[in-house]
């Protein structure tokens, strides 16, 4: 037991004074507190502040200089450029990368792998112990409530804890309309069940998240993709011309930190957006489910908070934030309310009772939000040293986001390198990475990768980005 306290306060110290660097707060070439100083001010033993210190020293963040202490080291060799938005042909396409897909999951299978392409937060920085004791605790007082089912739409006070964070909207939401669903993935098919037919074009991002590719090409749908900006979102003005010149059924959007960008459009822009469709009666589906992991002060309005006439579903989870495994989403259906929850019954029936139980405990006692403010800081700090390390080890040329939430990087590689190519070569490392054609309908991002940056930071991270960054100047 006193092993796993001490490594536990290690690692806290470690990523506290990684952000402090990452933020600046001790610069390049600046001292930071000695081993001695450090465990004074903080009562602890110099043994786990030298822990941290060599455990930040394998990151790169910091050197030993012998009889001086440690400094923040400069890994920052170049400033890189950010991908510009796409030129796309605005047509309707099915989705043509199952295969790559296919391959992309099992990669995510192979032991001892270095996993930066998933699109899943590491269990180890989930709070995994505290939900594991909610539950534990569910058991034992509900006797055997836990085993039967919690029918459409879904646990109440679950749906009451998330109706009362509505209050960012105009006006807080009723419990009585949502609907909980398996993950965020179900909510998106029931959404498009609910106001499109096979056959019909749905309007998405580019690039976008493959999950929403493959939702809609398993509907029978068609998608028109918009070209996006890495910082402010889908491009309004051709937008507005797509929906002048096709005919759509509906859109999947995820204004708020999208994947794989981390864009988040401006306020403005999702009002003029929203006008838009309803001007033309054409329903958004807006995926949420990274607005809670934003970079900055508070959280970004979502289109949603305009809606005044139902045109908006709203479909988020806790897949992001708590527990993946759970499977435990929700939605707002607005105006569909009623054919949304009927095919929730005849799709699924219900969603799993125990861990809508759990979360509404962890929701309801406050252990959501202080977990959201810790994940908040990690993300951010992963993605500012990930970064860096993309910027030292790989080519000239490259271009990579600055997402302002979530925890990827979208990354243009030169143009000679080959994502497909670079995936192949650094499988055999073992290495992940999720190559750009995964993100597009059309054979587009040839040369981009996605990078997850949702992992506590290890000297093997460190290793595996020096390693691609080699592999892609192989390719050159």
């Amino acid at each position: 037991m006193p092993i796993k306290v001490e490594k536990y306060i290690y690692e806290d110290i470690a990523d506290k004074l990684a952000n402090q660097i990452t933020k600046g707060v001790y610069k390049v070439g600046e001292q930071i507190p000695s081993v001695r100083k450090l465990s004074q001010d903080l009562g602890i033993s110099t043994k786990t502040v030298e822990q941290s210190y060599i455990f930040l020293e394998g990151l790169g963040l910091i050197e030993a200089k012998p009889q001086k202490g440690y400094y923040v080291r400069n890994i920052t060799s170049k400033i890189l450029c950010e991908p510009e938005k796409p030129e796309i042909e605005i047509s309707a396409n099915s989705y043509s990368g199952e295969e790559l897909v296919g391959e992309f999951v099992k990669s995510a299978k192979i032991p001892d792998a270095v996993l930066l392409g998933l699109a899943v937060p590491s269990n180890e920085i989930l709070p995994g112990k505290k939900l594991n004791q909610i539950l534990a605790r569910i058991c034992k007082d509900s006797d055997t409530k836990g085993i039967g089912y919690e029918f459409p739409p879904g646990n109440y006070d679950l749906r009451q804890q998330i109706a009362k964070r509505s209050i960012e909207w105009k006006e807080s939401l009723s419990p009585d309309d949502m609907i909980i669903t398996n993950g965020t993935t179900e909510g998106l098919m029931l959404a498009l069940q609910s106001v499109a037919k096979s056959g019909d074009c749905i309007i998405t991002e580019s690039p976008t998240s493959f999950g929403i590719l493959q939702v809609i090409d398993n509907l029978g749908m068609k998608t028109i993709e918009i070209p996006t900006h890495p910082r402010s979102g889908i491009d309004i003005t051709v937008l507005r011309s797509a929906l002048n010149s096709h005919k759509v059924g509906a859109a999947i959007l995820c204004p708020n930190i999208s994947n794989p960008l981390g864009s988040i459009m401006p306020d403005e822009s999702k009002i003029e957006l929203y006008k838009m469709f309803l001007k033309k009666e054409i329903p958004i589906i807006e995926d949420d489910v990274y607005g809670e992991l934003y970079f900055s002060s508070a959280k970004p309005k979502s289109v949603k908070a305009y809606d005044e006439k139902g045109i908006v579903i709203y479909c988020s989870s806790f897949s992001k934030t708590i527990a993946p495994g759970y499977r435990i989403g929700w939605m707002y259906p607005g105006r569909y309310f009623k054919k949304a929850n009927k095919l929730k019954i005849f799709t699924s029936y219900a969603s799993a009772t125990l861990p809508q139980m759990a979360i509404a405990e962890f929701l309801r006692t406050g252990g959501y939000d202080r977990s959201l403010r810790e994940l908040r800081k990690k993300y951010e700090s992963q993605t500012s040293i990930i970064s860096r390390y993309v910027s030292e080890y790989f080519p000239e040329d490259t271009k990579l986001s600055k997402p302002q939430g979530g925890f990827f990087l979208w990354i243009e590689l030169p143009r000679k390198v080959s994502s497909l190519e670079l995936q192949k070569l650094a499988l055999k490392k073992k290495i992940t990475i999720a190559p750009g054609p995964l993100f597009s309908t059309h054979i587009n991002y040839l040369n981009y990768i996605r990078l997850s940056c949702g992992f506590p930071l290890t000297p093997e991270i460190k290793d595996a980005i020096r390693t691609l960054g080699l592999l892609c100047k192989s390719l050159m």
